[in-house]
């Protein structure tokens, strides 16, 4: 439990920055309502709210990766980091410490994203909980991504990948705004084969109540997952090591 303190200590250099805080989540807020608004007024189903709620709530969760990656990328350029790499924390207490604090702020924004939703027509109801569960993956891929991120980048070099081509990448690539399979291509291959459509697909699925489909797009998640909070370890602790020396 050594990466405790440390956790706590991430959290409060999150909460003095809530001008990003707010941010990270009103803009998903606003397209939300944006695209609401335009839905009311087009004759065709474009933007249906069962449907949008959770592309906008994997969207959102894409900002979480600016905070971690900024976060981590601060630290590495201060002198705090090289007094930390004398404590006995080890990689993997790092990753946890910056992740944890992270956790909660997803998980908030996802539950802020729904709330609003329900004043546009999302039903009330259990599946929206389940999709809050299904989107604990997402939440983790996307905190992965950031702590990757800064581990390899300065945090200027964070602001452009994560802030500016991350976002991006998860809105065009994931459904949220439209069917990927209206495209197909190639563009549906690069799509398919990243896992923020599979992200979006199973948070709608979760919304629908087809639970049958939920899991054969949420491992594709899981696995991302995991894989990216590994290699973000590997790639700190290489760090940790080449500094330390």
């Amino acid at each position: 439990m050594r990466f405790l303190l440390f956790a706590s200590r991430n959290q409060k250099e999150i909460l003095r920055d809530p001008l990003n805080l707010a941010f990270g989540i009103g803009f998903p807020l606003v397209v939300l309502l944006l695209l609401s608004t335009i839905q009311a007024n087009i004759p065709v189903s474009l933007f249906e709210i069962e449907k949008l709620a959770p592309g906008i709530a994997v969207f959102g969760l894409s900002f979480i990766s600016l905070f971690s990656g900024t976060l981590i990328a601060k630290d590495r350029s201060s002198s705090l980091m090289m007094r930390l790499f004398a404590s006995p924390l080890t990689a993997s207490d790092f990753i946890l410490g910056y992740a944890l604090p992270l956790f909660p702020m997803a998980i908030m924004q996802s539950v802020v994203c729904f709330i609003v939703s329900f004043f546009l027509g999302l039903p009330m109801n259990v599946n929206v909980m389940l999709a809050l569960l299904v989107l604990v993956p997402t939440a983790l891929l996307f905190i992965g991504i950031g702590l990757l991120a800064g581990s390899i980048f300065t945090d200027k070099q964070v602001g452009g990948i994560c802030g500016a081509l991350l976002t991006n990448l998860s809105a065009w690539l994931s459904g949220t705004w439209f069917d990927v399979n209206l495209v197909g291509g190639s563009f549906k291959t690069i799509a398919y084969l990243l896992p923020f459509v599979h992200a979006v697909n199973a948070g709608k699925a979760a919304i629908a109540g087809d639970y049958e489909l939920i899991f054969p797009d949420l491992w594709w998640v899981i696995g991302y997952a995991l894989g990216i909070l590994i290699i973000a370890i590997f790639v700190f602790k290489k760090k940790m090591n080449k500094d330390a020396v």
